[in-house]
């Protein structure tokens, strides 16, 4: 193949990809409430004995009014059995019935968590489009937003619903009893009720949006800070992060206080509302009982039970603030999630196209196609910055290509865009073929497409050799298990384990080697269904012969099992295996491994920086495809290429 050169103006800046909508209607709560799997009737049952609850305390203040009254006018004490009786009844069964709701409550919101949560795992596991959050806000969504999210049953509709059964009972007793009473009463509990909650909600509208951006920003911040806590130290950034971190639970404790303060001005209104239903009790009351048309008993009902009553109520405005927040919670789920499973439109927008046929029905059976990509990451402003500009290149059963360059010019980023993890940067399109795909439940990081990318930090569980190979086909045999491990040069490291396949690795591979552990996740990618496999730094953390090994088995698995492998590394030596090479370098430049350059593509040991996502060069520009060909014709005509290779030895 000929040594091609590919260099051009920059790209000019695209625009930025549309957001993904987070709601079809302007609810979100109630588009994510099938998710809960909440049945109606459990609802009702605990909106049934919160009534029955508050029924219960309500006539216990009311009977005690009359009881009293009526005590002090010193009649038969049978007239009074009855009252007494009915006190002893509603004070027991508040407390009982009180306790049956909370388990009620409490039994319908814990399920529906686990509910929501089990269907956001299996749609997020059946959704190839990215998840372009931090790992610490993906664990707040999950974690804190689904709980917010299941509160909404306990703290928002149960009491809500308690309240308008109940409020409208004690309206009627007292409308029974005065009239006036009654309407006074109503009016304050659509004060308590109503007014007090708009406003209560109004302002969690102003902090609750913040709240939720403040405990996701503390969760993240607190999840980088433990886990890469010595390479934050060793780079000199760990107070920098820690100082964030500080800002971070600083706004939240802002967002807290403004919470209170909303707390504290709903609660005295309900406590103005409460003192207005009595005081207007004792100003219709008492002239109706000096004119004879209310006795003195119920004068005492018609003016303490207001005091039960607004109980109902005071838990309103905390539910109004509840809603919001599980509504904010809703939002912030439902932005992880597909607008339509069965809608690709965002996606072709992006510039992806997802199962097609990159052979046009030719017959060549392309597996992957990239046309004029441009990679990057979203910058400060949403607008895309481009790490890696006008990358093409076809990948067809059996074949090998490569990607060189210097750590951080971008590979990582192109692999992750040829993955289908991130949308292309611009106007280039991303083809993956369906000929012979099957599902891929992936290594690492991967899509449902065909293509898998094999992350240099994959994750490792904290379970025995064979089950972590399982992850990547849950059908794996101990043998297959056996035939990866020795194809990757993990035989030997096998036999001497204690327990063989059945030997737990430890919390993220902490028992093994940083080379013991990328050669694992090399043999969970070779398990696994897919048919294109990305693979990231495969010489990181190993010497030189054992790096340019574990290449040459992947491009052995590639010939014989007909998968397309694209490869990115830093060291040169192993190239002699891929069909193609493309090498990488920052646009200004162009030094690729010079000496003195600023382009060294690694040193002879393989054990350099790791490619990390890749920013644009250091003039600006973004990074291109400066030279592309065989590797030995790169040998001939591209010094710099020859002059890296000759250093690796």
């Amino acid at each position: 193949m000929n040594d091609q050169v590919t260099r051009g103006p920059a790209r000019p800046a695209a625009a930025p990809p549309k957001p993904r909508r987070d709601a079809r209607g302007p609810d979100p709560l109630r588009r994510i409430l099938p998710l809960l799997e909440v049945r109606p009737g459990k609802v009702a049952a605990a909106i049934a004995l919160g009534t029955l609850a508050l029924t219960c305390a309500i006539g216990l203040a009311a009977v005690a009014a009359w009881l009293v009254a009526r005590a002090s006018q010193m009649p038969p004490v049978l007239t009074l059995s009855v009252a007494v009786v009915s006190v002893r009844a509603f004070g027991i069964g508040r407390g009982v019935l009180r306790y049956c709701e909370r388990l009620a409550s409490h039994d319908v919101a814990l399920r529906g968590m686990a509910a929501l949560r089990a269907n956001l795992y299996e749609r997020l596991a059946g959704d190839d489009r990215p998840v372009t959050v931090r790992r610490g806000e993906l664990l707040a969504r999950i974690g804190q937003d689904v709980d917010d999210v299941g509160d909404v049953v306990v703290r928002a509709i149960v009491p809500a619903g308690v309240a308008v059964v109940t409020s409208l009972g004690s309206v009627i007793l007292l409308g029974v009893l005065l009239p006036a009473a009654g309407l006074a009463l109503a009016a304050c509990l659509v004060l308590a009720g109503v007014v007090t909650p708009w406003l209560a909600a109004r302002a969690a509208a102003r902090t609750e949006a913040r709240g939720a951006a403040a405990r996701g920003e503390v969760t993240a911040l607190s999840l980088e800070l433990l886990e890469e806590s010595a390479p934050l130290r060793v780079s000199g950034r760990f107070g920098a992060r820690l100082g964030d971190l500080d800002a971070a639970d600083a706004r939240l404790s802002a967002v807290a206080d403004d919470g209170a303060r909303t707390s504290g001005r709903a609660a005295a209104l309900g406590a103005l509302a409460q003192g207005l239903a009595v005081l207007a009790a004792l100003a219709f009351g008492i002239p109706a009982a000096l004119s004879g048309t209310l006795s003195p008993e119920a004068l005492t009902v018609i003016v303490l039970t207001p005091l039960a009553v607004f109980e109902a109520t005071a838990g309103l405005p905390a539910a109004a603030v509840q809603l919001h927040r599980s509504r904010e919670a809703a939002r912030r789920l439902l932005a992880l999630l597909p607008t339509d499973p069965t809608d690709d439109s965002d996606a072709r927008a992006a510039g992806v196209v997802r199962a097609s046929d990159p052979s046009g029905g030719r017959g060549d059976a392309a597996l992957l196609v990239l046309d004029d990509v441009a990679a990057g990451w979203p910058g400060p402003d949403g607008r895309p910055v481009v790490a890696v500009d006008g990358v093409s290149l076809t990948l067809r059963p059996g074949s090998v290509v490569a990607l060189a360059g210097p750590s951080g010019v971008g590979k990582t980023t192109l692999l992750m865009t040829a993955a289908g993890l991130i949308p292309p940067a611009g106007a280039g399109t991303v083809e993956v073929g369906t000929v012979g795909v099957g599902d891929d439940v992936g290594s690492s990081t991967s899509t449902r497409s065909g293509a898998l990318f094999v992350a240099e930090d994959g994750h490792v569980f904290d379970t025995t050799v064979l089950e972590n190979l399982r992850v990547a086909r849950g059908d794996v045999t101990p043998d297959e298990a056996r035939a990866a491990l020795d194809a990757v040069g993990l035989g030997g490291w096998l036999a001497a384990l204690p327990a063989g396949l059945d030997t737990v690795v430890g919390t993220d591979a902490a028992a093994v080697s940083g080379g013991e552990r990328r050669r694992l996740l090399v043999a969970r990618a070779l398990l696994a269904p897919a048919r294109v496999l990305l693979v990231d730094e495969p010489a990181e953390h190993l010497d030189g012969r054992t790096a340019d090994a574990l290449v040459h088995a992947v491009a052995a698995h590639a010939r014989t099992t007909g998968r397309a492998v694209l490869v990115a590394t830093h060291r040169l030596t192993p190239l002699a295996v891929a069909d193609e090479v493309l090498l990488l370098a920052g646009g200004a430049s162009g030094d690729v491994g010079l000496p003195g350059g600023s382009g060294g593509t690694g040193g002879s040991g393989g054990t350099g920086g790791s490619g990390g996502t890749g920013t644009p060069g250091a003039a600006g520009a973004p990074a291109t495809v400066v030279a592309r060909g065989r590797h030995e014709d790169l040998l001939v005509t591209d010094p710099a290429y020859a002059w890296t290779a000759a250093q690796e030895g």
